[in-house]
């Protein structure tokens, strides 16, 4: 499968924010956007014009793209299934890459990176009612059980994050420190999913 393989800080450099793809660097001194605080490439620090209408909602699609890590292709099916839903579109949009299973073990706080839990699922450290799933854009339903598989728990990888999952976890995904594991009470709704992204400039995008 195509993947992007570059350096993810040039994308956070790109968007001009932190989009949280190095985990605990992106919290320290280390951190590109804060080093480095203008587009990647040689004429990076001249890209200072203001942006018209379609560079605005082309700026803010590659955002959420990057920000979930997902390819052009699927996002543009992720949109089209959001459309078909009732609702609004935008919100459908964010909310099918919310409920994410890669997304979901992030807001955990089993994975420091969107693109660690996405490596964490396909080495098939998840289940999802008692079952090893290992596709990071499975998506999860209300009732569903995510778990931290039990022979899983004992690894290097987890046992320094014990102590930390479950901080900052949203109000539709309670966590649970005893067992591993979070239910999916129900799907997020706009206010319960905390993102710097502008879903309506998606819409308009993708509706010229």
């Amino acid at each position: 499968m195509a993947r992007y393989t570059d350096a993810v800080c040039r994308q956070c450099r790109r968007e001009g924010q932190k989009l949280f793809l190095k985990g605990d660097r992106c919290y320290t001194g280390k951190c590109s956007v804060v080093r480095r605080a203008y587009a990647p490439g040689q004429h990076g620090q001249g890209r200072n014009r203001k942006l018209s209408e379609y560079g605005l909602q082309l700026r803010e699609k590659q955002k959420a793209r990057r920000y979930y890590g997902v390819l052009e292709n699927q996002f543009l099916k992720y949109y089209k299934e959001a459309a078909r839903r009732p609702g609004q579109t935008g919100e459908n949009l964010l909310r099918l890459l919310e409920t994410r299973l890669d997304n979901v073990v992030y807001r955990m706080g089993l994975a420091n990176s969107h693109p660690e839990a996405r490596q964490l699922v396909n080495h098939g450290h998840f289940t999802v009612n008692g079952r090893k799933v290992n596709i990071p854009s499975y998506l999860v339903k209300p009732s569903d059980v995510i778990a931290l598989r039990e022979k899983s728990r004992s690894s290097e990888k987890f046992k320094g994050l014990t102590e930390t999952a479950g901080r900052g976890a949203p109000e539709w995904l309670p966590y649970n420190k005893d067992t591993f594991s979070a239910s999916v009470t129900q799907l997020p709704t706009r206010e319960q999913m905390d993102l710097p992204i502008d879903e309506q400039l998606i819409v308009e995008y993708y509706s010229r």
